[in-house]
């Protein structure tokens, strides 16, 4: 349920890149608008004052989204663009989105401000540029708008980021390691030893709702993010409790610890190789806390495994209660 559940959203989540853009220049200058990237090159965010009015014009210059005073924000549904920015790489307008078609405006935000995948802030390949080395840019395109009337032109430029530092993630699988160790010591005396993985499943978990949070909710952030891995710390602190009446639960609440810890870091390994993981969190905690999750994870899983098809939780079970 967790997988499939991420709440409403206009846009595909941000996802870990390889890419940074920057708001290169505005002309003229405003003060009554500003920008930034989410992402690193997923969303585009503007904020607009709020006696200001203030229209983004599309990929064939149509109407996509309007800034009124007092701070609602209105989405065309009628803009071709409002569909071709439903996933990074684009999709298909239906029929009746075109252009030159009347405005259908629908209130997306209230507060002046929303954040949108805009195709010319980013590359629009999964394979690399060719021709080009971390370093080099990637884009430079312009998004215009209108502010009160007068036309602005926002200069975005993208640039391709080198590969990550391993030495977070070296010394996350340490962390996790030195976790299914301790578990593993646990297990020989107490059906109990998935308090083992408790400091790794906190990690995770902040790790996930930091990343959660960093996010405005129109670009989808995934609840199994911050979900999963607090499912992991509730499971490894009731574990004890368990082991006084039942071997198997506490048993069976490692199995679930390190599952989900294990599910977790596949669900964002794609950020264990990219230069820019979405989320305000320090890059090194993220893969620190991923590289962490997956080898405890695997690590109780392999465990727990091993016990409940052993056959000793029942002699376990009396020790325990002793």
């Amino acid at each position: 349920v967790l997988l499939f559940f991420g709440g409403t959203a206009h846009a595909d989540p941000a996802g870990p890149t390889d890419y940074q853009t920057e708001i290169l220049s505005i002309d003229p200058p405003t003060s009554t608008v500003s920008l930034t990237v989410i992402g690193g090159d997923s969303f585009i965010e503007l904020t607009a004052a709020p006696e200001a009015e203030v229209l983004v014009l599309g990929y064939f210059a149509e109407p996509y989204l309007r800034f009124l005073e007092g701070g609602e924000v209105l989405e065309n549904r009628n803009s071709p663009t409002t569909y071709q920015n439903e996933e990074r790489y684009g999709s298909d307008a239906p029929d009746f989105a075109t252009p030159d078609a009347e405005p259908d405006w629908v209130t997306v935000a209230n507060d002046g401000t929303y954040a949108w995948h805009d195709h010319r802030a980013h590359w629009m390949q999964p394979i690399r540029p060719a021709g080009k080395e971390p370093g080099d840019r990637s884009v430079e395109q312009v998004i215009p708008i209108v502010v009160d009337g007068d036309e602005v032109d926002i200069t975005v430029i993208s640039t391709w980021q080198p590969e990550p530092s391993l030495m977070p993630a070296i010394a996350g699988i340490g962390i996790g390691a030195a976790s299914v160790g301790a578990a593993a010591w646990l297990s020989r005396r107490t059906p109990a030893w998935a308090v083992a993985l408790l400091p790794v499943a906190v990690i995770a978990a902040v790790a996930g709702f930091w990343q959660y949070l960093s996010l405005p909710s129109e670009t989808g952030p995934r609840l199994v993010w911050p979900l999963l891995p607090s499912i992991a710390v509730v499971a490894s602190a009731v574990a004890g409790a368990l082991a006084r009446r039942s071997a198997f639960a506490a048993v069976a609440a490692g199995l679930v610890s390190g599952s989900q810890l294990a599910i977790w870091a596949f669900v964002k390994r794609d950020g264990l190789t990219a230069a820019i993981v979405p989320t305000d969190a320090p890059q090194w905690f993220e893969r620190l806390a991923l590289t962490s999750a997956f080898t405890a994870g695997i690590g109780a899983v392999v465990i727990a495994g091993v016990q409940l098809f052993s056959g000793n939780l029942g002699t376990k079970s009396v020790a325990a209660t002793t």
